[in-house]
């Protein structure tokens, strides 16, 4: 991974420092229901405010597209973000121009403030260098700690990077660290996980995995499809048939280039979806025609275990089955376990992303115990599949 900036690179002492933030977070009611990424952003502002610089945050909240939409003021999060920060945060009703620039000439050491969405101008997504300057205006440096927003090319995230002196924010610093040990420079051999619903939806990423790690665990609907691609009946489980074709061409690609991917041998099958529908263990290729595959089964899990075990590094980006209903959630509880376990014991760096991944993780109970958990869904993704993302590009050392 190319070299970039941190906090600690860049002189703050009395400088308004501009910092990129996701507090995009749940709301219901007008009340901030989970204050996760809020809370991950305090060590940056935190440190900061220790270098003598004054914390401007930037920020999006929801999709208003470039015009101002009320519901969607980022004023929802000033609660959270000064409980979770223990201080007060001065708001600014624009992101530019004359109240943007007011607020800013009143902070002093020791403040924070937090400008109006920047998704209220259509010059965020279009990385508009003239809003970009405007922005730039408010500040004399940059700080990007949402790397969860650093695979869209916006003003604030790409834009801004190239006009001040700019830096990973400590949330940004640790992601890219996770990611280097993963994928970048990581310990052998490499396992993948990659589950979830299709295979279309994932080819980029199977195609640059298979040439970057050692072992591709396939699991979830996208497992079904690389079965009909073997010519195995699944039944009425959810399956690309299209996509069998393409499935092939990437277990050829895997053998040449040295990468073992692990289907399941034995799967849970039932004739409905619901919890605690009735359910039976049968091999991977006898499905009865008339069910559905749902989970992977016991024996696969031990064979997934195995390769645990002999590996050194994990990517985990979905879930093995329809982990979230009962019993189908028994071979995605089973090897994050068996992950978490390892990773305990020193004996493996363990790195997840994604939505469903969080999401089985946290119902696992084991996602306090893995070394890193991206919460950044798309980037996680992009980074994944080998793609440059511009707002990490724009913080590296030239």
């Amino acid at each position: 991974m190319a070299d970039f900036n941190t906090i600690d690179d860049l002189d703050l002492n009395g400088k308004v420092v501009l910092v990129r933030v996701d507090v995009n977070v749940p709301v219901e009611s007008g009340q901030v229901t989970d204050a996760t990424r809020i809370e991950k952003i305090v060590p940056t502002v935190r440190d900061i405010q220790a270098k003598g610089g004054i914390p401007v945050l930037l920020a999006h909240f929801d999709r208003p597209k470039g015009k101002r939409v009320d519901a969607m003021s980022l004023k929802v999060v000033l609660p959270a973000l000064e409980a979770a920060l223990g201080q007060p945060v001065k708001f600014a009703e624009e992101a530019i121009g004359g109240p943007a620039k007011r607020v800013v000439a009143d902070l002093k050491p020791g403040d924070v403030a937090l400008l109006e969405n920047t998704r209220f101008y259509p010059g965020e997504e279009e990385n508009d260098p003239t809003f970009a300057a405007s922005l730039a205006a408010l500040g004399q440096a940059y700080v990007n700690d949402a790397f969860s927003a650093a695979h869209r090319a916006h003003a604030s995230t790409e834009g801004l990077a190239r006009l001040l002196p700019a830096a990973a924010g400590r949330l940004m610093e640790a992601e890219l660290k996770a990611l280097d040990a993963a994928l970048g420079n990581p310990q052998r051999p490499v396992v993948a996980v990659v589950g979830g619903a299709k295979v279309s939806t994932k080819l980029d990423l199977l195609g640059n995995l298979i040439e970057k790690v050692d072992h591709l665990v396939i699991g979830g609907g996208m497992a079904n499809t690389f079965l009909v691609a073997q010519g195995i009946e699944v039944g009425k489980s959810l399956a690309e048939r299209d996509m069998a074709e393409t499935a092939r061409e990437i277990l050829t690609k895997a053998q040449s280039g040295g990468c073992t991917i692990h289907l399941p041998v034995d799967v849970v099958v039932a004739r409905e979806f619901k919890a605690g529908a009735d359910s039976e263990t049968v091999a991977a290729d006898a499905c009865p025609a008339d069910a559905m595959i749902l989970d992977a089964g016991p024996q696969t899990v031990e064979a997934i275990r195995a390769v645990f075990e002999a590996s050194r590094t994990l990517i985990w980006n979905g879930p093995l089955g329809a982990f979230e209903i009962a019993p189908f959630d028994a071979a995605t509880n089973a090897a994050a376990a068996e992950a978490a376990r390892l990773t305990r014991e020193g004996k493996l760096i363990s790195v997840a992303g994604g939505g469903d991944t969080v999401a089985a993780l946290n119902k696992a109970g084991v996602a306090g115990d893995f070394t890193f958990i991206s919460t950044a869904g798309g980037a996680f993704l992009e980074w994944m599949e080998g793609k440059e993302l511009p707002g990490v590009a724009a913080l590296q050392k030239h």
